[in-house]
């Protein structure tokens, strides 16, 4: 598999969020496919222990927090460079009282082999947090 060239890269992006938003799980899948069948590596956030294979990495976290979270890229926040997109990404949290903004910086290097290395940063939230302290017992556990 060649790299994905930087129209594929800011399609894959567009379809991220927009699949996402939407629910579309399958949709989703077949997005990540067009851009990487490798192997996935993922350090969610950085400082925590590595996530590896595409169940683990994307599939797992569709499942625990794409009914709660929506996704914004924000405005100019997008940039491709070579084989590697980054953005800044507005995740929208649903709340008991509406919702709140968390913002993540988000880091995707595609290989040639087909894989991909992400790497995020945000604030992990607390395990008793009200929003997602419960879908981050699950997603780390380890982490308090």
């Amino acid at each position: 598999m060649a790299i994905p060239s930087k129209k594929e890269l800011l399609e894959w992006a567009r379809n991220y969020v927009a699949l996402w938003n939407a629910g579309d799980k399958e949709a989703w899948i077949q997005n990540w496919k067009k851009v990487a069948i490798g192997d996935f590596r993922m350090l969610d956030p950085v400082g925590t222990p590595e996530k590896r294979g595409f169940e683990h990495c994307c599939v797992e976290s569709f499942d625990l927090f794409q009914k709660e979270v929506t996704f914004k890229i924000a405005d100019g926040g997008l940039f491709v460079c070579g084989n590697e997109v980054a953005w800044i990404l507005e995740n929208h949290i649903k709340t008991e009282e509406g919702s709140r903004v968390g913002l993540s910086i988000e880091t995707y290097r595609f290989e040639e082999d087909g894989s991909v290395v992400i790497r995020t940063y945000y604030r992990v939230p607390s395990h008793i947090d009200s929003d997602l302290g419960g879908h981050f017992q699950t997603y780390l556990p380890g982490e308090k």
